[in-house]
């Protein structure tokens, strides 16, 4: 990535910062936020350069992300699913290909997907159901065979972008042999039906509503052509599954900051000892937050997949999730009463930082894993209920 991307969130992030209000009271989608997304090329942030991308390292999409939600974390929430999905199929090596069986038909497929990336589609997730979350062992969408390719069946929760995206990366369990769980890469349209069910505490211009599937998709669809690998790829890269929201909340924090300290001033309420205070320890708090998430992203880099890299792959989302709710709420304490009116950008992200520790991996969850790695066990497999 050149610092063309990083510059493209800062120019975007007043803009975004612009329209939120309207969109969180609404619980509207930032339709033009995306479009500014798409003429930044952002979209190809992840993207290979041989497939037309900027082949951002995961640090420098941490860093993006970050910049993209001191304007709106809604907004950065879902180009955090695009980027995601992105970053996950760029990732796959030839090495990894070959490891995993990948056919070179399904290479292909995947090239196309990234090149449409680049030229400006983009990808929501539809992972988590209703009673199981985001556990991929325990979904009901099923999938099974059939002469025109796979038919997928089943509904989703928590699909950020729902309706608006251009396609959705769909895990589902096979209706032959349930311990197998396989993604699929499912074009927008036909056999997809939005339920709008998302109105919620906080992150409300995500339009993370329901998405019902009854629809069947070429083979080519299957994500790397292999059944049964999105819990082989969760274990390899838990970055995009867990740590990839950090980077968001450390941005929902430096903002919540931001507009404490534009308020504090307007209000003349700067020269108390007591609110300064207050700042000062959101400020490092949320600085610390930040150098735990680019410590995980640099080892993310450079050893993806290792064990004292997942270790803090887990720390970044634990802390970024935590701080981001304790730094709005006490930042909004010293801004005061006035500060809680609807309305007020101090208002709203106090919301919105309140999700960070509920998004998967949850701060208990996250908190559990590191708990059972310092006793010297696995944490991947002695969790009394399945991680994934």
């Amino acid at each position: 990535m050149t610092a063309h991307a990083l510059e493209a969130a800062r120019r975007l992030a007043p803009r975004f910062a612009a329209r939120a209000a309207e969109h969180d009271r609404d619980g509207s989608f930032p339709v033009d936020d995306f479009r500014d997304l798409r003429e930044a090329g952002l979209f190809g942030l992840m993207v290979p350069r041989a497939l037309g991308g900027l082949e951002a390292s995961f640090a420098e999409y941490t860093a993006v992300a970050t910049e993209l939600a001191r304007g709106n974390g809604a907004t950065a929430l879902v180009f955090n699913m695009h980027a995601s999905v992105t970053g996950a199929l760029g990732a796959v090596t030839e090495e990894l290909a070959e490891a995993l069986g990948v056919p070179d038909e399904a290479l292909a497929a995947r090239d196309r997907l990234l090149s449409d990336a680049a030229q400006g589609s983009w990808y929501a997730v539809a992972m988590s159901e209703r009673g199981a979350g985001a556990r991929l062992s325990q979904l009901s969408t099923v999938y099974e065979a059939t002469d025109e390719g796979w038919h997928l069946k089943g509904s989703k929760t928590f699909c950020s972008g729902a309706g608006h995206a251009d396609g959705y990366l769909v895990a589902a369990r096979s209706a032959a042999d349930q311990s197998v769980v396989s993604q699929f890469l499912v074009p927008a349209g036909d056999g997809l039906t939005v339920e709008p069910t998302w109105d919620s505490l906080g992150m409300r211009a995500t339009s993370s509503h329901d998405l019902h599937l009854d629809v069947t998709v070429p083979a080519g669809r299957l994500l790397g052509g292999v059944e049964g690998l999105a819990l082989v790829v969760a274990q390899l890269m838990p970055h995009w599954l867990v740590a990839s929201y950090a980077a968001v909340y450390v941005g929902v924090a430096r903002a919540a900051i931001d507009a404490a300290a534009e308020h504090l001033n307007a209000r003349k309420l700067a020269g108390l000892p007591a609110v300064r205070a207050r700042l000062g320890r959101a400020d490092a708090a949320t600085a610390a937050a930040q150098l735990v998430v680019a410590e995980a992203a640099r080892r993310v880099d450079e050893a993806p997949g290792d064990e004292e890299t997942n270790r803090w792959v887990w720390r970044a989302k634990l802390l970024a999730g935590t701080t981001a709710a304790e730094v709005a709420a006490s930042v909004l304490e010293a801004a005061g009463t006035s500060a809680t009116r609807r309305g007020h950008p101090l208002e709203r992200l106090y919301r919105d930082a309140r999700c960070g520790s509920l998004h998967p991996a949850t701060s208990d969850v996250c908190a559990d894993w590191l708990g059972i790695a310092a006793l010297g066990g696995d944490p991947d497999r002695d969790a009394s209920a399945p991680r994934w």
